[in-house]
This record gives C-alpha cells, structure tokens and sequence, in this order.
C-alpha cells in the first residue's frame, strides 16, 4: 500500500521564522547567516549530492550557484506533519534562465535539520 502526504498550501508568513531567515540569507548569499539555521548533524542534498554537518553544509552554501546571477522569488510555501515546502524561483543568466526549486525542510528544535532541494 502507498501513502501520498497531503501538503496543505500556506502563506509564506506561515512559515517557520528559520525557514524564512534561512531562505533570506541564502537569497542575500549570505552564507554565515545561512548555516546557523541548521542543525550541526544537517543533512542537505542538492542535485543528488548530500552533504552532511556543519562544515560540508557551509561549503555547500558559500558554493552553490556562486558561477551564476541569479534573483530569487518565493512563490509558494506548503505544509505537511513532518515537512515544510517552500518553492523559490530563480532567474538568472544559468542554463535555462528561469528555474523553480523546491526545498523541503524538516526540523528539529527549530533548527533544519534535513533539506533537500529539487
């Protein structure tokens, strides 16, 4: 049997005040400001790469889409019981030009503890 979670959309105010600093500072690169929402076990995976902890999350952070220009625009936000979503378009001078990431984050003490980005 296959059990599909109902995400529930949200107004992005609703989000967790850790989700919207970490996606501010990511927009903002910066990536100090960034990592300090995240636990120190965090694990990201981005493009079917992982990276585990503190120091591999910063690299990860001060790192990711640094060769391009790009602008990021929330443009949606959704809910489950165990996950926050948050949808950025980015538009920028990447392959493709215009992009929309979804980042799905699950917490822990009110910190990220797990992000993965599509």
């Amino acid at each position: 049997m296959t059990t599909h979670t109902a995400f529930r959309d949200i107004r992005a105010d609703d989000l967790p005040a850790t989700i919207r600093a970490f996606l501010a500072a990511h927009a903002a690169r910066e990536p100090d400001a960034a990592v300090r929402t995240f636990t120190r076990d965090a694990v990201v995976v981005d493009q079917d790469e992982t990276f585990r902890g503190t120091e591999q999350v910063l690299d990860f952070l001060r790192h990711a889409g640094s060769e391009f220009t790009y602008t990021t625009e929330l443009v949606a936000a959704r809910r489950d019981d165990t996950q926050w979503v948050a949808v950025n378009r980015i538009e920028g001078d990447f392959p493709g030009n215009v992009a929309d990431l979804t980042y799905r984050f699950t917490l822990t003490d009110d910190l990220i503890s797990a992000l993965t980005i599509r």
